[in-house]
């Protein structure tokens, strides 16, 4: 029984380190970021392009970020 109750332990620990990845995930380092915004002023908003471009993030964290970086609140 309390092989079972380590085991799950470990699970837990994984599964915590697997959110906070996802979370450092989403920070951009500064050469994303130039980059990113050099694609925006080529391209515009063809996230999926820009993406293609940086390696290991989607379209969708991209677009995310852009809108929450310099989205305009009128």
């Amino acid at each position: 029984m309390a092989d079972m109750d380590r085991s799950s332990d470990n699970v837990s620990s994984d599964s915590a380190e697997q959110t906070s990845q996802a979370s450092s995930k989403a920070e951009f380092s500064e050469d994303e970021e130039t980059l990113i915004t050099r694609m925006y002023n080529l391209v515009g908003e063809r996230w999926s392009l820009i993406a293609g471009r940086i390696p290991g993030r989607t379209a969708e964290e991209i677009e995310k970020y852009w809108t929450s970086r310099y989205s305009t609140s009128e």
